[in-house]
């Protein structure tokens, strides 16, 4: 296949993840704008930070007039897992690959794009991520641009409404994949119990989100590998 053919491949399945992205970062944006940040702030903040968590926590962090070493850490916590995922990701890259596109492909790395990613078959082209990424990033940046000028005109529950809408799409990315392997099945709801359990057993809920979700994709991915190993020349589940 050609480049541009990956290219475009990449594009077209990254199309709902788009139509996501530009809805939930319309409640970033009429959040950004609470706090007090103008279109240009919360749209510059959007086309750096493609991350909904560690970007809402800073918003907290500015309203509460915090220092940079607080907002520092708190990015580093919450977004320690894209390490994790980028490193993940890497794999599903060519051994061949030139460093630098792999260095462009993890800087796009969004938990919806790495999980497209993850459920290709075999190796992918880093053209197929540029395309991937071709629309959800800009999406997420004009949705933010959007709900600073415009959000305070609509109704309160539309605004609900669109800040789930993010979760129902992530839902949607992973049941192809569950449906087509039990193995990705099993670490799907595998990684729901435990997701449960550190969020209401006493002394686990006590450890930030961040960290969590860091133990927990340790822990899920670690023993799939382990137990199920990854064919190197397919890249599929033996």
């Amino acid at each position: 296949m050609s480049r541009l053919k990956q290219y475009l491949s990449g594009v077209k399945d990254g199309f709902p993840i788009f139509l996501g992205y530009l809805a939930v970062s319309f409640t970033f944006g009429i959040a950004a704008k609470a706090v007090g940040l103008g279109g240009f702030e919360s749209a510059l903040m959007s086309a750096t930070n493609f991350t909904s968590a560690g970007q809402l926590a800073a918003l907290s962090i500015i309203a509460s007039s915090s220092g940079y070493v607080e907002m520092a850490f708190t990015q580093l916590i919450i977004n320690l897992r894209y390490c994790l995922m980028s490193s993940a990701l890497s794999q599903k890259l060519h051994p061949s690959t030139p460093t630098y596109h792999r260095l462009f492909v993890a800087f796009g790395n969004t938990d919806e794009i790495f999980a497209v990613s993850s459920a290709k078959e075999g190796y992918i082209s880093p053209f197929y991520s540029y395309g991937l990424m071709t629309l959800p990033l800009p999406g997420w940046t004009l949705g933010t641009l959007l709900g600073v000028l415009s959000g305070s005109l609509l109704p309160e529950r539309i605004i609900s409404a669109l800040s789930v809408a993010l979760y129902g799409m992530f839902i949607a990315v992973i049941i192809s994949p569950a449906r087509k392997s039990k193995v990705i099945a099993g670490v799907v709801l595998l990684s729901m119990l435990l997701s449960v359990i550190f969020t209401y057993l006493p002394v686990l809920r006590l450890i930030p989100s961040g960290f969590r979700i860091i133990i927990i994709t340790l822990l899920i991915a670690g023993s799939a590998a382990v137990i199920f190993p990854v064919d190197d020349e397919k890249g599929d589940v033996k």
